[in-house]
């Protein structure tokens, strides 16, 4: 007999299988959040709840998961992220009533200027919404917990990260930087302090000239490097007293 070329038939039962991600920005001075309102229609799970951007990967376009994270940005919003990391993995028998499921979260920093998001398919409405107002939303699947995580694991990346730059467009001054730095935070930082550790970490360079705070004029900066953060050796604890300028 001749044999197959085809694969045998797996054994075993599949689990759904899918991609989330947390898309973050900083707009309008609060850290915000991409949800979207899944439709209304009762042969929908959780019809009309809000949920993070996401769905399920497909074999024949996603070579991996960044891929299909990537793709859904894009189908989804309309984001192209300039930071995009894996966050975890979150699965169980009763996270989707549709069968067992499992999804690969990532998060996603992206500047807020001329950003316009787009609904996509499978989506009655798309909103930047404060993240902590987010997290008392009553959101479907398990998407409540992995929006917690994905705000803890950003909140405690910015403590000794570059992080924030990726928050905003380029060039962008470092009284910008600084800001965008206590939004996520939620607590001021000192400025001395702040500028002597962005400098010295080498992560940043000059780009010119721009429109500064009250229209002064401001060094702007670029990163060198947008593949990956720059890591500090302290973090911006208030109890350090290095970083309140003593």
């Amino acid at each position: 007999m001749k044999p197959s070329n085809t694969p045998a038939e797996l054994k075993f039962a599949r689990p759904l299988v899918t991609v989330d991600v947390v898309i973050f920005t900083v707009l309008e001075d609060e850290l915000k959040v991409v949800l979207m309102r899944r439709p209304g229609d009762a042969h929908e799970p959780f019809p009309g709840r809000w949920a993070l951007p996401g769905g399920f990967i497909d074999v024949d376009k996603d070579a991996s998961l960044l891929g299909c994270a990537l793709r859904k940005l894009q189908e989804k919003t309309g984001v192209s992220a300039p930071y995009l990391e894996q966050l975890g993995s979150w699965g169980g028998a009763s996270r989707d009533p549709r069968g067992w499921s499992t999804t690969h979260a990532f998060f996603a920093l992206v500047p807020s200027q001329d950003l316009v998001l787009e609904k996509g398919a499978n989506a009655a409405q798309v909103e930047w919404i404060g993240a902590a107002a987010a997290t008392r939303k009553r959101l479907a699947f398990d998407h409540a917990e992995i929006l917690e995580a994905a705000i803890a694991r950003l909140r405690s990346k910015v403590e000794y990260t570059s992080l924030p730059a990726f928050l905003l467009s380029e060039p962008f001054t470092l009284p910008q930087l600084q800001h965008t730095y206590e939004v996520v935070l939620g607590r001021p930082v000192d400025k001395s302090a702040f500028r002597k550790r962005m400098l010295d970490a080498g992560f940043m360079e000059e780009a010119g000239t721009v429109e500064g705070t009250f229209g002064r004029p401001a060094m702007g900066y670029r990163l060198r490097d947008r593949s990956q953060a720059a890591l500090f050796p302290r973090t911006f604890s208030p109890r350090d007293a290095s970083e309140l300028g003593a």
